[in-house]
């Protein structure tokens, strides 16, 4: 399909790609991965032609076809609603419809018989395109990303950052090109959202290549995972936990290869020094000379697992109880955020806030830290406690003409140079880089200058909105091990699942507009959601007679965690329109059947006022038709 070879390219003086060869298969399934600055964007928009290698060559078949998504996206602005903008991705369909539409007011005023056969042509081509079914694609899959129906109208220009990638990213899966190149999709996504992708990425049919610092996404999307490391892409036969694995038996064998031959060379170089001077013996030192030069040198292994040692400093210790909030309300105008939710915070939780966007949980943060007040409710902060608050808009606020090691210094905590580097060493800051001006950092890089300070202020409660957000994977490793040696108390909002599972012990999530309670790890959360799913299913399916004692059973449901009620109301109203649903597809096909006969029947394209009525209400059912068949299909 793709086959890169001996690629060469370079930004200045600085190599990142040296005689790098991959060869790119039909149905891969590639996870990208490499250190920050190893050239893995770089690689993605050399494919896509943005940029031009130095050297080598990349042969791509006629028929591949590429569709990238990228950061640049954000920057697309539109009047346009979201549903448009996507469906932008049928422009060959777009583009007959119009014609079909051209045809169709010609017929008014002008008959004859090579339009008529015109338009039998474009209907044809129209319906091979799949421009009856379009739209009910492109609404389908904007909703799996996120959006609700009633947000498929509104422009795209009233859309966040976030959101609008979401709408890009919808737009190319709609264009099913033969490679997709995603670069950090999930970054802009939330967990229900990252989960549809997966499901879809793992029914494509063509190859796709993902850029991500997600570990459990790539565990999930790819089959193959291509390592960017010294200018090379070394490829390894299986998904990101299968690389760790391989990688470590590779690690070990190039080890022992690189212990022998330095043995090897110690003992040569011994032999040459011993002899160099003794003419009995000069010749073969000679000749162990030339050996040591013509020698291909084995590479040491390179550590690039950081490793760090944090000593929090707490002023004072808090109290056992940290934070009570009691029968708290939020709303915003007519919009309910929370009503009469309770949350209790101990000294030492470790918390994990997770679930959709748009449920709140920026806004509880905000109401724990006590930045909003409750429309109603108590609000009640423990004995001692010192916060602090970690956010994007942090990022923000760091002065950007300090240098690193000054803005450490001006956070306040009373800490000499020496561990201010000892903690900066931690978060990849080494050596000259603590001189580095804030405002040449990249995005990454100030985050961890800000999770640095927040880290090493004395607070023994930290609130941590989303802090692995553009975070590499060696800095969220370095981030879940200073969590790990943090003896205070916490809560987190992330939508990485491999970070959450190594740094909380209890979950929280908001459903009903309440705040519930899972007191364990992510994955038995993730098991106990699953299983409590199967069972509102199932107890669906049993309707009339309410049945939640499957769920109740759940042997690992927490006391706290309040399982969904399936009532016997609700699957009545289920069973109800799905018999309505049933009964109206059977109407619409019948109305299909009626028309498709009028539109087969020559006498028809005598009348051209006929003929536009018939085409119309033909495209009409059938899109109705669609949309009714989905409705069936999700009730069933």
């Amino acid at each position: 399909m793709i086959s890169i070879n001996d690629l060469d390219f370079h930004f200045g003086s600085r190599t990142l790609y040296d005689k790098a060869s991959l060869h790119i298969k039909p149905k891969d399934k590639i996870g990208l991965i490499g250190l920050n600055g190893t050239g893995k964007s770089t690689l993605l928009r050399i494919l896509v032609g943005e940029y031009k290698p130095d050297g080598g060559s990349i042969q791509m078949g006629k028929e591949v076809s590429l569709g990238f998504l990228n950061q640049d996206l954000l920057s697309y602005d539109t009047h346009e609603s979201i549903l448009n903008v996507a469906m932008q991705a049928f422009e060959e369909a777009l583009n007959v419809q119009k014609k079909i539409d051209q045809i169709l007011v010609e017929f008014e005023h002008n008959y004859h018989d090579d339009l008529v056969q015109k338009l039998a042509d474009l209907q044809e081509r129209f319906e091979a395109l799949g421009g009856y079914t379009m739209q009910a694609e492109a609404e389908e899959i904007l909703e799996g990303l996120g959006f609700t129906t009633e947000e498929l109208q509104r422009p795209l220009k009233t859309f966040s950052g976030g959101w609008r990638m979401r709408v890009m990213l919808a737009k190319i899966l709609l264009q099913k090109p033969s490679l997709l190149l995603l670069d950090e999709p999930t970054n802009h996504l939330d967990l229900p959202s990252i989960k549809w992708i997966e499901n879809y990425l793992a029914d494509y049919l063509g190859a796709v290549i993902i850029v991500s610092h997600d570990r459990e996404f790539l565990d999930r999307t790819s089959n193959t995972t291509v390592e960017v490391t010294g200018g090379k892409l070394v490829q390894y036969a299986g998904n990101y936990t299968y690389y760790l694995e391989e990688k470590e038996e590779r690690n070990a064998i190039q080890k022992g290869a690189f212990e022998n031959q330095q043995a090897q060379i110690k003992q040569a170089e011994k032999f040459i020094e011993r002899f160099k001077a003794k003419a009995s013996k000069a010749k073969q030192a000679q000749s162990r000379v030339k050996m040591l030069d013509k020698l291909e040198r084995i590479d040491d292994v390179a550590n690039d697992a950081a490793r760090v040692n944090i000593k929090f400093n707490f002023t004072v210790q808090p109290g056992r109880h940290i934070l009570r909030m009691e029968h708290v309300g939020k709303k915003y105008g007519e919009k309910i955020i929370f009503r009469d939710t309770n949350l209790h915070i101990e000294r030492g939780d470790k918390i994990a806030l997770v679930g959709a966007n748009g449920k709140g949980k920026s806004t509880l943060m905000r109401l724990v830290a006590g930045q909003e007040a409750p429309s109603n409710g108590n609000h009640q902060l423990g004995h001692n406690v010192i916060m602090s608050f970690y956010a994007q808009h942090q990022l923000e606020s760091l002065n950007v003409n300090n240098e690193i090691l000054q803005e450490m210094n001006e956070a306040g905590s009373k800490r000499n140079e020496m561990e201010l580097r000892s903690v900066l060493g931690s978060f990849l800051f080494t050596g000259e880089q603590v001189y580095k001006k804030i405002k040449v950092l990249s995005g990454g890089e100030k985050s961890r200058v800000a999770l640095a300070k927040t880290l090493i202020s004395e607070a023994n409660f930290l609130l941590l909105d989303e802090p692995t957000n553009h975070l590499d994977m060696q800095s969220v490793n370095i981030l879940i091990q200073a969590l790990e040696q943090y003896e205070g108390t916490y809560i987190v909002i992330s939508h990485d699942r491999f970070f959450v599972e190594n740094v909380a012990n209890k979950i929280w999530f908001i459903e009903d507009f309440q705040l519930k309670e899972y007191p364990g790890t992510y994955s038995e959360f993730e098991q106990w959601m699953e299983d409590r799913d199967k069972a509102a299913k199932k107890a669906a399916l049993n309707a009339p007679q309410p049945s939640t004692k499957a769920a109740s059973n759940q042997k690992s449901a927490p006391a706290k965690a309040e399982p969904a009620k399936s009532t016997s109301n609700g699957s009545a109203k289920s069973s109800r329109e799905l018999q309505e649903v049933e009964s109206r597809i059977t109407t619409l096909e019948k109305e299909l059947a009626q028309y498709e006969a009028q539109l087969a029947d020559p006498g028809i394209y005598s009348n051209a006022a006929q003929l536009k009525d018939a085409t119309l209400k033909f495209e009409q059912v059938q899109k109705e038709l669609t949309a009714q068949t989905k409705r069936w299909e999700e009730l069933v």
